[in-house]
């Protein structure tokens, strides 16, 4: 009986890597649908989200089906709540994905992304792909070091989305309201669904340990220079 109930427990983490995936290809997509201005891509990620909000659904159901038939306590309740927790820090990713690819189907034929920023849209879509490549393999092996990692990960991101308002901020922008409010929106995107992730990595951590980590220092020192743009 024991041995069917960790079975359960597992399964749950099965569940939060597949929905990691899911999000991760979502992102990569919604990338790629908003940097070449790919209505297919565009189309595809927005069909797409209802799949992560099926894969959620299914957790939280199975989940409270066994808070109610096994009345778990100490570690495995531990598990159940945070893996609750982290799948509501999934979808949120997903729905963030959702708002690049929605940007860039409003914005078709034309591409959402004015010249002088698509490097930094560029470098923040592969790290939120980066990010969520790494979570998915946090989950699966609760990889303490690899969680830690995403700190970092996400300071990277935060560089760059202070550098985008900087560019919107110059008296060189040239494009207008419009343009502006759209990389505005999307910069902030990119910088949630990081968010996201360390909450994700986090929680793993703290199912490890037994221990929240402190959130990071607000300066953590990286600079545009270090990251080499």
């Amino acid at each position: 009986m024991r041995d069917t109930f960790h079975d359960e427990l597992d399964s749950i983490g099965r569940s939060l890597y597949e929905m990691d995936g899911l999000v991760s290809d979502a992102m990569r997509k919604a990338s790629a649908a908003l940097l070449e201005a790919d209505l297919t891509l565009a189309e595809q990620v927005i069909s797409d989200d209802g799949k992560i909000d099926a894969v959620r659904d299914d957790l939280e159901s199975f989940a409270f089906d066994l808070l109610a038939r096994q009345q778990p306590v100490a570690g495995d309740l531990r598990i159940i709540v945070t893996s609750l927790r982290m799948v509501a820090d999934l979808e949120r990713m997903g729905d963030l994905a959702l708002h690049v690819a929605k940007v860039a189907r409003m914005r078709y034929p034309a591409c959402a992304v004015p010249s002088e920023v698509r490097g930094t849209i560029r470098q923040m879509g592969g790290i939120a792909h980066r990010i969520s490549t790494k979570t998915g393999d946090v989950i699966a092996g609760k990889n303490v070091a690899l969680a830690e990692e995403i700190e970092s990960d996400d300071d990277s991101m935060d560089v760059l989305h202070r550098r985008l308002f900087a560019i919107l901020l110059s008296d060189d922008w040239a494009h207008g309201i419009e343009p502006a409010i759209d990389i505005t929106l999307i910069g902030r995107y990119y910088e949630r669904f990081a968010d996201h992730a360390v909450s994700v990595a986090r929680r793993v951590i703290y199912l490890v340990t037994g221990e929240m980590p402190q959130p990071a220092a607000l300066s953590s020192g990286i600079t545009e220079t270090a990251l080499g743009i």
